[in-house]
């Protein structure tokens, strides 16, 4: 398993071939600058990460959410230390009912639980149900989840003001990730976190 360690950008977490010294941003970053405040994975998406990933969300193997989630409190220690609650990546409500778990909540309870941090699941809803991400093109993603999150009503309170890390499992084009940090600040989230337990090394925000 590649794991990302630093050096990396610290806004993307795209790890660099050589340092470049303190501060120093990746080109994709200073490119496309991201909604969120910064991104943190465990590893790259490919050959044991990707099986674990799979493995978790196709094959209901949901007793390998606490070692993911050991790894995920592994990269972005500072990150989570430093923030008031944990959030994930919600799925619609028919999708829930058919796969009947959430990886990324999982993954977002287990971190919450060895943090010691609370995890506020009821923060983020999926209002609109959205098609599979996967196939598509950056576009075609990012339109398919425009506007699809939201801070239910009577829940800001959970959101405003907060340092909030906000869990997937996977990181691709970050459209997802993106529409959900949006809700999150258009609610007063005052810094987002995104952590996940594997991205993908390509690709624009």
């Amino acid at each position: 398993m590649r794991l990302i360690d630093k050096p990396y950008c610290p806004v993307l977490g795209l790890p660099f071939a050589h340092d470049p010294g303190e501060g120093m941003v990746s080109p994709q970053a200073i490119a496309h600058p991201p909604v969120f405040d910064r991104l943190r994975s465990v590893a790259l998406h490919e050959g044991v990460a990707r099986h674990l990933v799979h493995d978790l969300k196709y094959r209901d193997r949901v007793d390998l959410a606490p070692m993911m989630a050991g790894w995920m409190l592994r990269a972005a220690s500072a990150e989570i230390d430093a923030c008031d609650a944990i959030v994930c990546v919600p799925l619609h409500r028919m999708r829930m009912f058919r796969r009947m778990f959430n990886q990324s909540a999982e993954l977002a309870r287990h971190v919450a639980r060895q943090s010691g941090k609370p995890f506020f699941a009821e923060a983020l809803v999926r209002r609109k149900r959205t098609q599979q991400q996967v196939g598509l093109t950056v576009n075609q993603r990012s339109l398919n989840v425009r506007g699809a999150f939201g801070v239910p009503d009577g829940r800001q309170d959970l959101v405003f003001g907060k340092r909030l890390v906000l869990i997937d499992d996977v990181y691709t084009t970050g459209a997802t990730v993106s529409a959900a940090t949006t809700a999150l600040k258009k609610a007063g989230a005052l810094d987002v976190t995104v952590l996940t337990f594997a991205r993908a090394l390509a690709g624009p925000i």
